[in-house]
């Protein structure tokens, strides 16, 4: 039987790790100057690539982190870093001239990978699945990641309108704090790595 309870709080805890509201002026900032029907590719190549990484480490995410001997901190440091990397670019205003192959590495870094799917949903989505012990528990696990990720999509999907409103002037603006915020994302995540890694030695 359906499990409304690990429905709702796996829903809600990737709603609150992967934060839909919050990765719009991103998203509108890694977007911006494309036209409109790749902005919409782009959004669902994103949710795609997130979709994807978070399915397979749903179902073998223990197994390779343990053939990697990969520890859930590093996940998190090298995450942090790359979200740093992308966040200094923003603030910089280094993707202000897209070409084919940066908006594909858009799609798919950092949007797709760590911003959607980051150590947080990885990792929450691993412990989900490992304590689902009932069919039910399992339907209702994947039945939350799936929803999770429509969310996400109709979220970036439709933030496109924002741009007609607020045009050029209003992009360069959300470009440079989406860079701010995501450097302090960055910053907290790498944080939060290198605190679990003095903790457990």
């Amino acid at each position: 039987m359906f499990d409304v309870a690990v429905f709702g709080s796996l829903f809600l805890t990737l709603f609150v790790i992967m934060d839909p509201p919050g990765i719009t002026p991103i998203f509108l900032a890694l977007t911006a100057g494309r036209p409109a029907k790749m902005q919409r590719r782009m959004a669902l190549q994103a949710v795609a690539v997130a979709f994807g990484v978070i399915a397979v480490f749903g179902v073998f995410g223990q197994q390779i982190l343990d053939y990697l001997h990969v520890s859930v901190p590093a996940l998190m440091i090298a995450g942090g870093l790359l979200l740093l990397l992308i966040a200094l670019d923003l603030l910089t205003g280094k993707t202000d001239e897209p070409t084919q192959t940066k908006d594909v590495n858009v799609a798919l870094v950092p949007l797709g990978m760590p911003l959607l799917a980051g150590p947080g949903a990885i990792v929450s989505v691993i412990l989900a699945v490992q304590h689902a012990d009932s069919v039910g528990s399992q339907i209702a696990v994947w039945s939350a990641i799936i929803a999770m990720h429509i969310v996400l999509w109709l979220t970036m999907r439709y933030s496109l309108l924002i741009i007609r409103v607020i045009k050029d002037g209003g992009v360069v603006l959300v470009t440079r704090l989406a860079g701010m915020m995501l450097s302090a994302i960055a910053v907290q995540q790498i944080i939060n790595g290198v605190t679990q890694v003095i903790q457990n030695s």
